[in-house]
């Protein structure tokens, strides 16, 4: 393969940057904009019934979540340009089949499609970022990488409460636009990087781990209908465990694995995965619950719904700020678990002043607010913990672990929304099933915090001014795993 298709005097790392960062913003929005029109896609449907519509969400956060690794792997064995490009056109073909979808069972699968493009065109925007970015401008950039996939999780509930005032198919409809405009320039101006045709990626294991967390997801979402001590529930449980053991044997045997076992002997990574997952097994629960709430009981519409949780990531930027702070004093462990006993005191905050009657600034503002304190203590602090102690060849390995379980933690989290609120008959049975959910997911965030308790200031990493690979116009540059970055927040290493 050449490594010389676009000369270097025509590589802008601005327009790298801009291209990857649509390709970033959509993805991410994908994973919190279709909350808000999931009840006008009901309606449209003519199914109710949560436990199917959940699928809508959960389909795509597992299937993105599990092709992370393997797909950031393909990009730095092949072609990063290659991976990115082919990935963003199946993401926007996706988009457009959902805006089409029939039935449930039609978008589902679109979802599917959609979220195999999103894991290919993620980790590989990163590649090409850190490939063309000068060393002393890399930290930056990447700052300004992961601010757009933040920005999407802030904008995904107004965007979406705009977009189903018109139909909620726009909510997917909207993609395909921007990301044909994204795919036509990147032909012209990304440049090609090389890849280190290294081993091939454990597509075995991420299949097992899709079929892991959907089965403990599918048990989840139908005990209440089947019964939790039902056959089809029991037997779901069991295939989860069962491909959850060979999961794990893969990735302990694999050249390439979803999850390097290695990286678990990093400082603070084992613990900062575990926070994300219960974390945003949390967050989930509030974000879909609050939808639910204001539109199915407080007969809001998706704009107004959409509107009313803006305050909570409103916040979070400027919490992150201070936390960092904070951090140089106390270290990360109290900051996240501050976080976390912050986002329970929001959730515990609806359970006991939210009532059948509309209460915005009494009741839901609050909590959003409160929660959204938690969000900007917790998960900046916990992606630079766990990031900070990686050595610099696995960085974007490991940051897309954490990327991943952050994902697999919003799709358990929706299913124990299901779970717990169940099919309630009645005004006051729906208001104690949703005051339930909140408590729960309350005890699921105070756990994530004193998970993250645990977390330490890691000694900073020193990284070489050059790595091998990849390398574009035969010069070398930092390899995927980032270089520059190390430190993840805390210290940024060298003179960047």
């Amino acid at each position: 393969m050449s490594s010389i298709v676009v000369p270097k005097d025509r590589v802008d790392p601005r327009v790298v940057l801009a291209i990857v960062s649509v390709g970033v913003l959509l993805s991410s929005l994908d994973l919190f904009i279709v909350n808000v029109a999931l009840p006008d896609m009901a309606r449209d449907f003519g199914d109710t019934q949560l436990s199917g519509l959940s699928w809508v969400l959960n389909a795509y956060a597992i299937v993105f979540a599990a092709l992370l690794v393997p797909a950031g792997r393909l990009g730095d064995r092949g072609s990063n340009r290659t991976t990115f490009l082919v990935g963003l056109a199946v993401f926007v073909l996706g988009s457009g089949m959902c805006s089409a979808a029939w039935n449930v069972q039609s978008l589902i699968a679109f979802r599917i499609l959609q979220a195999v493009g999103g894991a290919m065109l993620t980790p590989s925007s990163l590649g090409l970022v850190l490939a063309t970015t000068p060393p002393e401008r890399r930290p930056m950039a990447v700052r300004l990488w992961v601010a757009f996939g933040g920005l999407g999780a802030a904008l995904g509930p107004v965007i979406g409460g705009l977009l189903v005032e018109i139909d909620w198919r726009w909510v997917f409809l909207v993609n395909v636009p921007i990301g044909l405009v994204a795919v036509a320039v990147g032909l012209r101006s990304l440049p090609r990087v090389c890849g280190d045709g290294g081993a091939l990626p454990d597509v075995f294991g991420a299949l097992m781990l899709i079929g892991a967390i959907g089965s403990l997801i599918l048990a989840l979402v139908k005990g209440a209908d089947w019964g939790w001590t039902s056959a089809g529930v029991l037997i779901s449980f069991a295939v989860a465990v069962v491909l959850g053991i060979a999961f794990g044997v893969s990735s302990a045997r694999h050249h390439s694995p979803v999850v390097d076992p290695a990286l678990l002997r990093s400082p603070n990574f084992a613990l900062m995965a575990g926070n994300s997952l219960f974390f945003q097994i949390a967050f989930a629960g509030m974000l879909l619950s609050v939808v639910l709430w204001a539109q199915n009981v407080w007969d809001w519409s998706a704009l107004r719904t959409g509107l009313a949780i803006a305050p909570g990531p409103l916040v979070v930027p400027f919490v992150a700020v201070l936390a960092g702070r904070f951090i140089g004093r106390i270290g990360p462990g109290p900051v996240i678990a501050a976080g976390g006993v912050l986002f329970g005191a929001g959730m515990v905050w609806w359970a006991q002043a939210i009532t059948l009657e509309p209460d915005y600034v009494g009741g839901l503002l609050g909590g959003m607010v409160v929660s959204g304190l938690g969000v900007g203590l917790t998960l900046p602090t916990a992606f630079a913990a766990g990031s900070a102690g990686l050595p610099p060849q696995r960085f974007a390995t490991g940051s897309a672990v954490l990327s991943m379980s952050r994902q697999l933690g919003l799709a358990v989290g929706v299913a124990v929304v299901v779970a717990t609120l169940g099919s309630p008959i009645g005004a006051q049975a729906t208001l104690d099933a949703f005051h339930r959910s909140w408590y729960v997911t309350a005890a699921v965030a105070v756990i994530a915090g004193l998970i993250g308790l645990g977390a330490r200031m890691p000694k900073p990493t020193v990284t070489p001014q050059v790595s091998s690979l990849p390398h574009v116009d035969g010069e070398p540059g930092v390899a995927h795993g980032g270089g520059d970055v190390v430190g993840g927040g805390f210290q940024v290493a060298g003179r960047g």
